[in-house]
C-alpha cells in the first residue's frame, strides 16, 4: 500500500543533453530591435550553436524567409569550418510544412535540399517543449538572466537591401577556439 501512495506522486525528469564533437548544432531565431542610421528597425537574428562546444554564429537579416535560413547556414559552417551530421531545429514555417503527433514533420522540399547538400539530418522539437533544445535559444526565449553579448555593425544600404554583420561580444570572443 505504501508503494502505491508513494508511486502516485510523481515528478517531471530531465535527461541531461551531450552530444560529441560534430554531431549536432541547434538553429534558432530571435528578433532584436536596432538602431540603423539613426532608425529603430527589428531585425530577425539566426542563432545557430554548435552542441558539443556551444559556440555560437549570429548573423541579422529583416526578414525570417526560406532564403534567409538558407543563408544563415551558408555562412555559418565556414565560419565553423565544417557541418554537423544533424540539425535540431523548432517548427519554423520555413522548414516545416506540417507539425504531426510527437517528432513526425513534413518538411518543405527546399529545406530537405538544404539539408541533403550539406548532409545533414534534420531533427525537430515537439512543439512547447523548448528543454529539447536547451542551449540554442536566444536570451529572451531563455527567460534567463544572461544576455548574448553582441552587436550589430551595419553597411551602408547598398541596392534593394541592407547588411548587418554581427560583432561577438567578449563572452562569445572567449569561447571561440573552444571544441
Amino acid at each position: 500500500m505504501a508503494c502505491r501512495a508513494r508511486g502516485a506522486a510523481t515528478a517531471e525528469a530531465y535527461v541531461p543533453l551531450s552530444f560529441a564533437p560534430g554531431e549536432a548544432y541547434q538553429f534558432d531565431w530571435s528578433h532584436e530591435v536596432v538602431l540603423i542610421n539613426g532608425t529603430t528597425v527589428t531585425v530577425k537574428v539566426a542563432h545557430v550553436r554548435l552542441c558539443h562546444s556551444r559556440m555560437l554564429f549570429v548573423r541579422a537579416y529583416p526578414r525570417e524567409t526560406q532564403e534567409m535560413v538558407f543563408d544563415a547556414h551558408n555562412r555559418a559552417f565556414p565560419f565553423f569550418k565544417g557541418a554537423c551530421t544533424r540539425g535540431i531545429y523548432d517548427n519554423m514555417k520555413t522548414a516545416v510544412e506540417t507539425v504531426f503527433i510527437g517528432k513526425d514533420r513534413q518538411l518543405n522540399r527546399r529545406f530537405l535540399w538544404m539539408c541533403g547538400h550539406y548532409l545533414i539530418e534534420p531533427a525537430a522539437c515537439t512543439p512547447a517543449s523548448g528543454w529539447e533544445k536547451g542551449q540554442s535559444l536566444p536570451p529572451r526565449k531563455r527567460r534567463s538572466r544572461t544576455r548574448l553579448d553582441w552587436c550589430a555593425s551595419v553597411s551602408s544600404r547598398r541596392g534593394s537591401g541592407w547588411r548587418a554583420e554581427p560583432v561577438l561580444g567578449p563572452r562569445e570572443a572567449r569561447t571561440r577556439g573552444r571544441s
